[in-house]
C-alpha cells in the first residue's frame, strides 16, 4: 500500500472512531485557545486587512469569520480565521515544528459549521488533521529544514492535514480522502520569504491560504474533482522534500496522537524566544536585577533556532528585541508585545544591542531541534549569573497544561473583546464541545456580541 493510500485509509476508518480521554481534552483546549488567538489577532493588521477583504467578496454567511459579527463562506471564513489566528506569534506550535493550530482549527471548524457538525466529529477531524500534517512535517525533516534546504515555509505542509480533517465531516470514503489530499497539494508549497518581512501579513496569510485550501480541497473532492494517484508518493510530491528516505510516516497512527504533542504559548514572539525570554525573567526577578546593572547577555540554544529569530527585521521574531522587551517590562504577553510604546522603550533600545547570541554546544548535543535555551548575563560589578530553560512553558514535554493555566493566559484578553457574558459562552462551549450537537454554538459564541 502506497503512503498516501494508508494515510486515505487511516483517515476513512477515522469516523466514529473512539478517542483517549486526554485526545478529546487536549483538542479542547487547542479549539479554545486557537479560536481566541483569531480573536485577538483580527484586531492587528493581517487580521483586520482579511477580514476588510473577505467581507467584500460576497457568498452565503455560512461560516462565522471569528472577532467579528461578520459571516462568510467556509473557505472564506477559514482563509479569514487561520490568517487572524496567526496574525501574532501568541498561537500554538508543535513538537515536530510549524504552527499547525492556525491551520487546522479554523480550516475544520469553518468546514463545520456549514455542515452542522457536532463537537464530537469536530474533534475527531481536528485530532485527525494533526496527525496527518505534522507527520508529514517530521518526514521533511521539519520547518528548519524544509526552509534552508528548499526555501519552503512548512506551514503550508498542514493543508493536507486539514484536508482530510475536513473530509472527514463529510463521512469520506478512503478514495475521497485521497483525492482531498491530491487537491490539497496545490497550495501547499508556500515559501519560506514570508519569514523576511517586517510586519507579520504575508506570513499570517501564509496559514490562511492552508486553511483555506483544505476545506477547498475538501470541496472539491466531493464535487468529483481529482488529482495524482498518489500524492505523497510522488517524485513530485512533499515527501521528497525530505533530508533522507522517508521511513514510514504513518508509524503510530491510530495509537500516538499528534495533539498531544501540541504546545501552548505564553509568550507573544517567535517561539525559539520563548524560553530565553523566561531565563531572561527569572534571572532578573530572582536576583533583583535591573536593567542598569546589565554589561551583557549572551543566549545559547542550538543554531536551528538561532537561525531562525536571529537579526530579523520582523520585531516579533526578532531574539534580541523580544528578550529585551521581557527584561525591561517583566513580561512577554500580547499587550506588551503589541505596545509601541513597550516595544520602544529607552531601556530596550540600549539593553538590545547587549543582547548576543550563539550555539550552544551541550543544547546543540541534546536538542538539536528543541526549543531549550541558556541566558547568561554578564553584570556591571563582575558577577556572571546563568539559567537554563530546557523547555519553555507551555511546552508538551514540560508537562501538562491545565484549563486554569489556559483560561489565564484569556482571561483578561477575550472578555474586553466578546463582552464577560460572551467570553463565558465561548468557553462553555469549548470546554463541553464534545456534547454540542451543532459547532455553530461554539462559532457563534465567537464573535462580536450582537453577531
Amino acid at each position: 500500500m502506497s503512503i498516501t493510500a494508508a494515510f486515505a485509509a487511516h483517515a476513512a476508518a477515522a469516523r466514529g472512531a473512539r478517542l483517549p480521554e486526554e485526545v478529546v481534552e487536549r483538542t479542547k483546549m487547542i479549539v479554545f485557545d486557537e479560536i481566541a488567538c483569531a480573536i485577538v489577532g483580527r484586531e492587528l493588521p493581517p487580521g483586520r486587512a482579511i477580514a476588510e477583504w473577505v467581507a467584500g467578496q460576497g457568498g452565503p454567511p455560512a461560516a462565522a469569520v471569528f472577532g467579528t459579527a461578520g459571516r462568510s463562506s467556509p473557505v472564506l471564513a477559514a482563509l479569514a480565521n487561520g490568517t487572524a489566528g496567526h496574525a501574532d506569534e501568541f498561537d500554538g506550535a508543535h513538537v515536530t515544528d510549524g504552527h499547525p493550530g492556525a491551520v487546522i482549527v479554523h480550516a475544520v471548524t469553518a468546514a463545520g459549521e456549514a455542515l452542522k457538525s457536532p463537537g464530537r466529529e469536530v474533534i475527531a477531524a481536528i485530532s485527525l488533521a494533526y496527525d496527518l500534517g505534522t507527520r508529514i512535517v517530521a518526514a521533511v525533516g521539519g520547518a528548519w529544514s524544509l526552509r534552508e534546504r528548499h526555501h519552503v515555509h512548512s506551514d503550508h505542509l498542514h493543508s493536507y492535514g486539514a484536508a482530510a480533517g475536513c473530509a472527514l465531516l463529510r463521512g469520506a470514503d478512503a478514495d475521497h480522502h485521497r483525492r482531498a489530499l491530491a487537491l490539497a497539494a496545490g497550495n501547499a508549497g508556500g515559501l519560506a520569504t514570508v519569514l523576511e518581512e517586517r510586519h507579520h501579513m504575508t506570513k499570517a496569510l501564509a496559514n490562511g491560504i492552508a486553511a483555506m485550501s483544505g476545506v477547498m480541497a475538501a470541496e472539491l473532492a466531493a464535487a468529483g474533482f481529482d488529482g495524482s494517484e498518489a500524492v505523497l508518493d510522488s517524485v513530485h510530491g512533499p515527501l521528497a522534500w525530505a533530508e533522507a528516505p522517508v521511513q514510514d510516516p504513518g508509524r503510530g497512527l491510530g495509537s500516538e496522537h499528534a495533539v498531544m504533542g501540541a504546545n501552548f504559548k505564553f509568550y507573544s514572539a517567535g517561539y525559539p524566544i520563548h524560553a530565553p525570554a523566561e531565563a531572561a525573567m527569572i534571572l532578573m526577578r530572582d536576583h533583583g536585577l535591573r536593567t542598569g546593572d546589565i554589561a551583557a547577555v549572551t543566549i545559547g540554544s542550538n543554531s536551528r533556532s538561532l537561525n531562525t529569530v536571529g537579526g530579523r527585521t520582523m520585531p516579533s521574531i526578532n531574539i534580541a528585541h523580544m528578550v529585551a522587551v521581557a527584561m525591561v517590562h517583566g513580561d512577554l504577553g500580547f499587550d506588551i508585545a503589541h505596545h509601541p510604546t513597550a516595544l520602544n522603550h529607552p531601556e530596550v533600545l540600549r539593553l538590545k544591542p547587549l543582547i548576543g547570541f550563539a550555539p550552544d554546544p551541550e543544547l546543540e548535543r541534546t536538542q538539536p531541534r528543541g526549543r531549550g535555551a541558556r541566558v547568561e548575563i554578564a553584570l556591571r560589578d563582575g558577577r556572571r549569573l546563568s539559567q537554563l530553560v530546557e523547555h519553555p512553558r507551555g511546552h508538551a514535554r514540560r508537562g501538562p497544561v491545565g484549563w486554569d493555566e489556559l483560561r489565564g493566559k484569556w482571561e483578561r484578553l477575550l472578555p474586553l473583546r466578546l463582552g464577560s457574558g460572551g467570553y463565558d459562552r465561548f468557553l462553555t462551549a469549548c470546554r463541553g464541545l464534545e456534547s454540542l450537537e451543532d459547532i455553530g454554538l461554539l462559532a457563534r459564541a465567537a464573535q462580536r456580541e450582537g453577531a
